[in-house]
Parts: structure tokens; sequence; C-alpha cells
């Protein structure tokens, strides 16, 4: 009865000298292990010089897998990393500006409908670049390779311009600051207004 109890005894020390082996405990190769028999034939076994060395060889261990990660996270956008990359490389220019017409200029009523503007640009506009003009806040127009536009039908009142330097991928990438102008309020007596009394000859009363 004695020695089936030691043989367990036993057979539980070594069982828990091969479970640190696989945990990759390394010291359970450089610590010598003792095995002691007490006299009841109790098996013990310890790192202490008591009793004879036990020769446990080499613990196979199993290497540790490395973390798994998460493989669905997706990768950064590649357009997003192109759009970062483009606008990192993009050179402003030196002058953008609204040449004409000038900040706070009043145009007359029968200019507004047709009113040039002028853009200036230093350097040279680039091949790759076009310019647009935005008008209280909205695109005027398609942008294109030049730098004097056509504004129509503009109504009486203040209004702000602005231009813009658009790349090939249709981007904004510089704008301007803003000019305001205003547009003289319709009148009958204007000169150049048909209704005017003066150009049909009448005195404007009966």
């Amino acid at each position: 009865m004695r020695q089936g109890w030691a043989t367990a005894t036993w057979l539980k020390g070594a069982w828990a000298l091969l479970m640190a082996g696989a945990l990759g405990v390394s010291a359970a190769q450089a610590t010598p292990v003792y095995r002691s028999v007490d006299a009841q034939g109790n098996v013990t076994f310890s790192d202490r010089p008591v009793g004879e060395k036990v020769d446990v060889g080499t613990v196979n261990t199993i290497p540790g897998q490395p973390r798994e990660t998460n493989d669905r996270q997706a990768p950064p956008d590649a357009a997003i990393e192109a759009e970062a990359d483009a606008a990192s490389s993009f050179t402003a220019y030196q002058r953008l500006t609204i040449a004409a017409p000038g900040n706070e200029a009043t145009l007359p009523t029968g200019a507004a409908g047709d009113t040039k503007v002028r853009v200036a640009v230093t350097p040279e506009l680039r091949e790759t670049d076009k310019l647009r003009i935005v008008l209280d806040g909205e695109v005027s127009g398609p942008a294109r390779h030049a730098t004097t536009f056509s504004v129509t039908e503009l109504v009486r009142g203040e209004h702000t311009l602005r231009a813009e330097v658009v790349d090939s991928e249709g981007r904004v990438r510089q704008r301007s600051a803003p000019v305001t102008l205003y547009v003289q309020r319709a009148s009958v007596y204007l000169p150049a207004n048909p209704n005017n009394p003066r150009n049909t000859g009448g005195s404007g009363s009966q």
C-alpha cells in the first residue's frame, strides 16, 4: 500500500516537472533536482541537495505561438495615401489673386451682364492645373487652363469673387483672397436705360 502511494507521489512530482518544462520555464533545466525517500517510503522531489540527484534530461518545450493579429483589419486605403502624397507634393503659387475687377469696385448695371474677371498667377499656371471662379460661394463655370473668365448676369448688390486652383483630379489646391464688388441699382434715369424719359423726348410727367 505504501509502495502504491509512493508511486503516486512520484508521478505527481514528475508531472509537475514536465508541466514546468512545457510552459517554457528554463529554470527547470538549469537547477538540479534531488529525489529523497523518507522513513514511510514517501518520495519527494526538491531542488535542495537532499537525497540522490535525478537527471531529468532535456525538457522538450513547445515554442509559444505568436499572438494572432486581426487579419480582418483593413489596411490603409491606397487612395487616401495617394491623395496625401499628392497633396504634400503640391507647390503653392507665390501669387494668386483677382487682378480685375479690383476689390470693392462698383459696376454699372450695363456692365454686370458680362463681367470680365482676370486672375494673376505667379509663376505661370502649370499644365496640370486649372483655374475656376467662385461667385458668392458657388462655382461659376468649369475649371479651365486660362486666366480670364466671364461672369454673367450679376444682379444688383454686393458680390464676392474668389479664384481657385484645381488639379487634374479636380481637387482644389489653392484659393485666392476674396474680392468684393458692387453692382449699381438699376435706375430709370440712367442714360443707358431705354426707359429714361430723356431718351424718348418725354418730360417724365403728364
